[in-house]
């Protein structure tokens, strides 16, 4: 019996990201995307939650040290084509992600950063916040804030495509190099995001509203879509507008369904693809 050499590899992402014990968001919800999307997913958990449809009942934040020895294991034994950040809750755990990422010269970074609850709470305090945009808007490849949270970076809420653009500029000059502010929030029966291009380059995106409550999760699975795209070689602007296709049809897929007892999560397996492969580059 002779084992056959391996000539092939699956495009890898990484989430460093909080784990939701409802499967709906979080690092339950990147998995369910980047493995729909036909790549392969590994995790870096940033914190526990005990929470459901309805609510978080409680945060554990793991040290430091751990979210280390997690992304260092992964990275130096498989690596990683995109990495996804979602839920970072305390200072020293953005400085241990930052360090992270020029450690291991991680490629394709998106970060979401959450920051306002759907409640409308805010989950971070200045201080946090202060770190997050000093350590990591230089060093991702894009941003994915909503509303609310471009809003908490400017100092200012947003109401109009125009606050949109200029707080995509602002967010620009804050250090971001590429911004994707998502307007879902706004009202109307149009949804309006703003990708913002590390070149300079302003591309509107456009489309019907979805009638869901389901939407528990949608920035996460967004945020992780893009990096999947950007994992199978696709350009910024490319993965953004393929990764807005995956969440519509997800949540339009989904919006029949009861989960829960509240807001309930997208449905992520709406139309999975087989594990890409492709030529081993990696010895």
């Amino acid at each position: 019996m002779t084992s056959q050499t391996p000539r092939y590899e699956y495009p890898r992402v990484l989430s460093i990201a909080g784990s939701d014990s409802g499967g709906g968001a979080g690092i339950q919800a990147d998995l369910k995307t980047i493995a729909a999307l036909g790549c392969f997913g590994m995790t870096a958990i940033t914190a526990l939650t005990a929470q459901n449809t309805c609510g978080v009942r409680a945060i554990h934040g793991v040290p430091p040290q751990m979210l280390r020895d997690q992304i260092d294991a992964v990275i130096e034994d498989i690596g990683a084509d995109a990495v996804k950040i979602g839920m970072l809750h305390a200072p020293e755990i953005v400085q241990t992600v930052a360090e992270a990422i020029d450690r291991h010269a991680l490629p394709n970074v998106v970060f979401d950063p959450v920051m306002v609850a759907t409640s409308g709470a805010v989950l971070i305090e200045q201080a946090s916040m202060d770190v997050l945009v000093r350590e990591l808007f230089p060093r991702a490849a894009l941003i994915t804030p909503n509303l609310d949270e471009a809003g908490l970076l400017v100092g200012k809420p947003l109401a109009s495509t125009e606050d949109m653009e200029g707080a995509a500029l602002a967010l620009r000059a804050q250090g971001a190099r590429a911004v994707l502010v998502k307007g879902g929030h706004l009202p109307g029966e149009t949804v309006i995001d703003l990708l913002l291009t590390e070149s300079g380059e302003k591309i509107w995106m456009k489309a019907p509203r979805i009638q869901s409550a389901n939407t528990h999760g949608t920035g996460c699975t967004l945020s992780s879509a893009i990096a999947s795209h950007l994992a199978l070689g696709e350009s910024l602007v490319e993965a953004v507008r393929a990764a807005r296709l995956y969440v519509r049809e997800a949540l339009q897929s989904g919006a029949q369904v009861r989960t829960g007892n509240c807001g309930g999560p997208l449905n992520h397996s709406h139309s999975p693809v087989t594990m890409h492969l492709r030529p081993l580059q990696h010895a």
